[in-house]
């Protein structure tokens, strides 16, 4: 398996200041496992869903080309999620969080996955991501990524986990709540030093676009200009999970340019993202046309 994603799979309500829906597929794993497929990585999702999930939903997963044997049914209802979105839509404002069947999810890597290429733990409690990292033995990468909840509850076990992967992906937020810093490169700088040796950060910054922290030095990839912003829910997944399969694609430690081309790569799918509500914007990428988008990405930086 090139990828395994751990992570939650939801039903999500939306309102934006462009569309409307209600019970829309979502979650974390679910945006960053389509995400990686769609980049022509083997990827296999790990999580929970209950006995109310759409048969719809299941087979949009498997034709998108995702591997399910993770994915445990449960007695109950699914992960659900509701929230708006205002202005410039930066930040999401949630009205209700029903953790139904995803509030007792105990994961379990099935035995065939536990070497993948790439491990990304999504957003998760910090002792379940640290179970995770138990179960795997990643053959190139471990990532991992989380919100300010986990800052605020769990942050010596969020540290300790921090601690055993490769690649941290935080939005600018979240780094300059754990440094206590409200300079985001000083925060930056200080959280990446705080991590293992050789370790990168990735500082997501919405449409400011992306600042990283390699151990050759930093770089900065903007965002896809887009004037089409529909529902930016699952923006960062889907970015975590295409840098995921783009890094799959190599071995041994990380390079540089590698890195810069992977995040590249993820601005691009995460633009496509937010031009439709829930996961149509993603599921409706085309090939060739991620392709020239790049390349006019790819313009305004070289």
């Amino acid at each position: 398996m090139d990828v395994v994603v751990v992570g939650s799979l939801a039903y999500d309500s939306i309102e934006t200041p462009a569309a409307k829906g209600e019970r829309l597929l979502g979650g974390s794993a679910t945006y960053a496992g389509l995400a990686a497929s769609a980049c022509s990585a083997s990827c296999g999702l790990v999580g929970v869903v209950g006995d109310d999930f759409r048969e719809e939903d299941r087979q949009l997963l498997t034709t998108s080309g995702l591997h399910l044997d993770g994915l445990v049914t449960a007695e109950g209802r699914t992960f659900h999620w509701e929230g708006t979105y205002s202005g410039a839509m930066g930040e999401a404002s949630t009205l209700n969080t029903e953790l139904n069947v995803f509030e007792a999810f105990d994961p379990e890597v099935p035995d065939a996955w536990t070497s993948p290429k790439v491990l990304f733990c999504a957003n998760l409690h910090p002792a379940l991501q640290a179970k995770v990292l138990d179960q795997c033995t990643p053959t190139r990468l471990r990532m991992l990524d989380s919100m300010n909840l986990w800052i605020d509850i769990a942050r010596p076990l969020l540290i300790d986990v921090l601690n055993r992967v490769d690649l941290v992906v935080l939005n600018d937020g979240e780094v300059r709540m754990l440094a206590d810093d409200a300079n985001l490169v000083r925060a930056a700088q200080w959280l990446h030093s705080e991590l293992q040796p050789g370790s990168i950060l990735v500082v997501k910054r919405g449409e400011h676009g992306v600042l990283a922290l390699h151990p050759s030095g930093l770089l900065h990839v903007p965002s896809v200009p887009s004037p089409g912003l529909v529902d930016p829910t699952g923006c960062g997944d889907s970015f975590a999970g295409t840098l995921a399969a783009h890094l799959s694609k190599g071995d041994g430690p990380v390079g540089r340019d590698e890195l810069r081309i992977g995040l590249e790569h993820a601005a691009v799918v995460a633009s496509y993202t937010l031009q439709g509500l829930g996961v149509t914007g993603l599921v409706a990428m085309e090939q060739s046309d991620r392709a020239e988008r790049l390349q006019a990405l790819q313009a305004l930086t070289r």
